[in-house]
């Protein structure tokens, strides 16, 4: 088994499972009274993977598109897609906008196969921000909650506490707001700072109340310093960090999610799968100082946790990330990044991301040694097993 905390593989042992969780660990377990044995034959088990930033709605490369579609049509669409991170061995994602309820209720309920979704509703926008997919020429934005959408727009402190108290009403793990520039919404340059203090401050006081936290897209180094220091706990993308705030971060406990592999797959193949051109455009500075980022906040001691950010046909490249990681990081802190780090985020670690009695039985076992190369993260094919709350998925004898 891999030890993910510790970052080394331990002495085989045998789990046994009840009622979807490990119920036992030792070298002699019993099988005798067991409904089914599953043999891994010298395999390395390891925990569940998480990715800690999707988009499991949307299954085209236009969040302004995706407004205009049916939302039974977009929750058909969707099941391909989360069916397909649970078969690269993601058991939870933290959905970053779009998914509700509903898809999220679908999958616990077992009528679709998935990851367990930790959604957060529609993230949280001011006018003209990342969550306002409206054109320069448009005035009118459709706010019904059941327009399939990455956000709503919210302007004013009592606005967004509302809509911060909605989101947490509806089921929301975590609220997301939009504090800065993006690259898939039309009328904000990157370099934007979007919301005031007391905004922001706000829909953390309503998430803290909630024993939550609040996540905020954040590209540029004064987006990221205006949320840490309003009390926002994980920091979407985080590209143009610097070292003083990266200091920052750690100062006030707050957690980096890089999302790196979904600029290099955007700029190699953002045109082919219908991006604009204007939108792809704003991709490239970006890209350009990529991982670096991964450099600075490990200096400065700031947890990360694993994140793809990827959507329409690039969801495939979900396992990619730990491809980019690797170059900069050792083998075992990306692995930590896509699980024990990812589940102390979600304030799930007591349940989630080691294989340990009492910890629900997600787990994942391996044709190869992630330690000493990651790549058999990135193929599915040497997924020998994948189980999520007990079940079976994938069993490869």
């Amino acid at each position: 088994m891999l030890d993910v905390e510790k970052g080394e593989l331990t002495e085989t042992c045998g789990l046994l499972i009840v009622d979807g969780r490990i119920a036992e660990m030792g070298r002699s377990i019993s099988t005798a009274s067991a409904d089914r044995t599953i043999d891994l034959n010298g395999r390395v088990l390891m925990p569940g993977l998480c990715d800690a930033h999707v988009h499991a709605i949307v299954p085209i490369n236009s969040f302004a598109q995706l407004t205009r579609w049916s939302p039974t049509y977009v929750a058909i669409r969707a099941m391909p897609i989360l069916e397909g991170m649970l078969m690269r061995g993601f058991t939870t994602v933290r959905d970053a906008g779009g998914a509700d309820f509903g898809i999220a209720r679908a999958v616990e309920e077992g009528l679709i196969p998935g990851p367990r979704i930790l959604y957060s509703g529609k993230a949280l926008s001011q006018s003209g921000g990342h969550g306002d997919m409206r054109g320069v020429g448009e005035t009118v934005h459709d706010a019904h909650y059941y327009v399939p959408s990455l956000g709503r727009v919210v302007d004013g402190v009592d606005a967004v506490r509302a809509a911060a108290r909605d989101e947490l009403r509806r089921g929301a793990s975590q609220v997301k707001l939009m504090v800065g520039g993006g690259i898939a919404s039309y009328t904000d340059p990157i370099h934007f700072v979007q919301f005031s203090k007391d905004e922001i401050r706000a829909a953390v006081e309503e998430a803290e109340h909630a024993h939550t936290y609040v996540m905020a897209h954040a590209y540029t180094d004064m987006c990221i310093r205006h949320a840490v220091e309003c009390g926002v706990r994980s920091i979407e993308h985080g590209n143009f960090i610097s070292d003083d705030t990266a200091a920052l971060m750690a100062q006030h406990n707050a957690v980096l999610v890089p999302t790196l592999v979904a600029y290099s797959t955007m700029w190699e193949e953002g045109i082919e799968v219908g991006m604009p051109p204007e939108l792809h455009a704003k991709i490239k500075p970006v890209l350009d100082v990529g991982s670096q980022e991964l450099e600075i906040a490990a200096r400065n001691g700031v947890p990360m946790v694993y994140g793809t950010d990827l959507i329409g046909p690039l969801h495939r490249h979900q396992s990619l990330e730990f491809r980019i990681r690797r170059e900069v990081l050792p083998a075992a802190e990306v692995i930590r990044h896509a699980t024990c780090n990812a589940t102390d985020l979600f304030n799930m670690s007591d349940r989630l991301g080691h294989v340990r009695e009492g910890y629900i039985a997600d787990l994942i076992a391996l044709d190869g040694n992630p330690l000493e190369d990651i790549e058999v993260l990135m193929a599915p094919e040497k997924l020998a097993l994948i189980m999520k709350d007990g079940r079976v998925f994938r069993e490869a004898v």
